[in-house]
């Protein structure tokens, strides 16, 4: 298990946990600070990533050492978690309400709104969380042409979340202010900021998830639709064989590429049980 299960889950999965997701949490000043900042001023994060960008210019090991320093202060703060999408579903028995709303990442990398996040609570209405957000400057969050905060059902958030799968996207989890989780989103390694950190930067801003792919030979005909959608590049294709194979190490086990296989021949074990990928988080 991920240091957050041991740390915030009591040996558990973290983030299956109803306590992460909790009102109370939000009664935290420090808290309540951040998410307004966060929310309010989304122009400051293109600055920082140019920062990050210029590490690869530093000796070795200053970049070992403002790596590391960056990833610790986000566990702290804001740091996510890649999950599939059984585990979202989990996450709903427990969750009241979700509410869809615009993603800071693409409107910082895109340019205009994309409604790619969801908040989480366990009250109504998007709880605390969203009272907190609706407080802010809403310019960013409803512009003229859009239908602001958007609660939704159960049923149709687990459905806009699997129709983003099939688009290639990743489901993650989020903190604000660790272990309060404010969120689902949907992310890929183009547009969305805490992706590029981790993959282009090589800083950790979340951890892989609790699982890793795998492709069954006997069932796999080699098309490769897996390969094209897979935002980690940790599938191969043996031309020899005629069959797509997982590389465990590369694998950050969303489970993705399960939404595109004709002959269901993927599947996702866990990472403990994946002696070559069990340690492997960042």
């Amino acid at each position: 298990m991920c240091e957050f299960c041991h740390q915030h889950g009591e040996g558990r999965t973290w983030y299956l946990r109803a306590e992460n997701y909790s009102e109370d949490l939000l009664a935290d000043l420090r808290r309540r600070d951040y998410i307004r900042r966060f929310f309010r001023l989304p122009e400051r994060y293109p600055a920082q990533e140019k920062q990050l960008a210029r590490l690869d210019k530093l000796p070795g090991f200053v970049k070992r050492a403002v790596r590391g320093r960056v990833s610790e202060r986000m566990k702290r703060t804001h740091f996510g978690q890649v999950i599939p999408f059984e585990d979202i579903e989990r996450i709903f028995e427990f969750v009241i309400s979700a509410v869809r709303l615009p993603c800071v990442c693409r409107h910082i990398t895109v340019g205009k709104e994309q409604r790619f996040c969801y908040g989480l609570s366990v009250a109504p209405d998007g709880g605390e969380l969203m009272r907190i957000v609706r407080e802010i400057d809403q310019a960013y969050l409803t512009g003229p042409d859009t239908s602001g905060l958007e609660p939704l059902s159960r049923t149709q958030a687990l459905a806009a979340i699997h129709d983003h799968e099939k688009q290639g996207l990743c489901h993650t989890v989020w903190t604000f202010v660790t272990p309060f989780i404010g969120g689902i989103c949907n992310c890929d390694r183009t547009d969305c900021l805490g992706l590029r950190t981790q993959l282009r930067d090589r800083i950790q801003t979340l951890f892989r998830a609790e699982t890793v792919a795998v492709a069954d030979p006997d069932r796999c005909n080699g098309c490769r639709e897996c390969l094209r959608i897979c935002p980690f590049g940790a599938m191969a294709y043996s031309a020899a064989r005629r069959r797509v194979a997982v590389d465990p190490k590369g694998c950050f086990g969303c489970g993705i590429c399960r939404s595109v296989c004709p002959r269901n021949a993927l599947s996702l074990r866990a990472r403990s049980d994946t002696p070559s990928a069990s340690e492997i988080w960042s």
